[in-house]
């Protein structure tokens, strides 16, 4: 799932950087502690890993001073965009993990709950029929969150329960910087989904932000990020990415190897609007733009 929102604060806040930051957290925690959501490896009630235990990778960068939290292999947390938030803001670190990364959250107010109470009877399901028949689930999304308001302030923001059944402790692209998300004042903010143990590889978000920080739109620069690992990796090897990204202009851009769902908001409409990035598309579409430009 890739999460493009539009949005124009009002100008009246001390701290402009707290408004895109908040606006992360808000729109990432309300779909990660939703075990509906579960379905799409994101959160409470998506897929434990090979021991029956929920772990979640989550992570927040801010581009107007690189700032940078998150977490990985968290236990017990419905909303671990908040836990990242609060390494961000509280922490001398940048990323904590497993034991660390909960007793962190506990230090900070954070209820821990039993591993039973992430799960969702979808999930704990597909994990016997894991246990019983070896039977995977296939697919690899995360949630992904670019916010950009009016002061030219940009946050972007990841989550994701990770590789259905993985082996505990193990950790994708999603909280790396550079991997599963990116972000650079003055420039824009990318953010990555798909098979993470791959994706670390490649570094795309980095790419992407660097790519439209010699110019390239973001449409462009996703395309030749794609482009380059597809070279790299050979045309009938690439495995599951999905690319989107989003400069200081407002306009948004996505490429994929995979069919990849995408929406943006924009401040005045009343609507969100939706695409889908077509798989292996050599024909880059028209670049979207948002007039007004700031994200929620």
């Amino acid at each position: 799932m890739g999460f493009l929102s539009a949005f124009r604060g009002e100008n009246t806040v001390p701290d402009y950087r707290w408004r895109t930051r908040h606006r992360c957290c808000r729109g990432g925690h309300e779909v990660e502690d939703d075990p509906k959501t579960g379905l799409h490896i994101v959160g409470r009630g998506g897929f434990p890993n090979s021991g029956g235990v929920l772990e979640c990778d989550a992570a927040i960068m801010e581009g107007i001073t690189g700032r940078f939290g998150a977490v990985a292999a968290l236990r017990g947390v419905g909303a671990p965009v908040r836990v990242a938030r609060r390494v961000m803001d509280r922490s001398p670190h940048s990323l904590l993990v497993g034991e660390g990364a909960v007793a962190f959250a506990r230090e900070q107010g954070f209820t821990i709950e039993p591993d039973d109470n992430m799960l969702s009877a979808h999930s704990a399901k597909a994990y016997q029929e894991f246990l019983e028949q070896k039977q995977s689930v296939s697919g690899h999304d995360t949630l992904g969150l670019i916010a950009l308001d009016s002061m030219g302030n940009i946050t972007v923001g990841v989550s994701t329960s990770g590789a259905p059944f993985k082996s505990p402790g193990r950790v994708g692209d999603s909280p790396l910087p550079g991997c599963g998300l990116y972000a650079e004042h003055m420039v824009g903010a990318a953010a990555a989904t798909g098979d993470g143990d791959k994706i670390m590889c490649h570094c795309p978000s980095f790419h992407a932000v660097q790519l439209m920080k010699q110019g390239l739109s973001p449409n462009r620069a996703c395309y030749t990020v794609l482009d380059d690992i597809i070279r790299r990796t050979a045309p009938d090897k690439c495995f599951e990415i999905g690319l989107i990204a989003l400069n200081m202009k407002g306009e948004v851009g996505a490429a994929s190897s995979v069919e990849f769902p995408y929406t943006f908001w924009i401040q005045g409409k009343d609507y969100v609007e939706t695409s889908t990035q077509l798989p292996n598309s050599t024909e880059m579409e028209g670049t979207e733009k948002c007039d007004t430009c700031t994200v929620k």
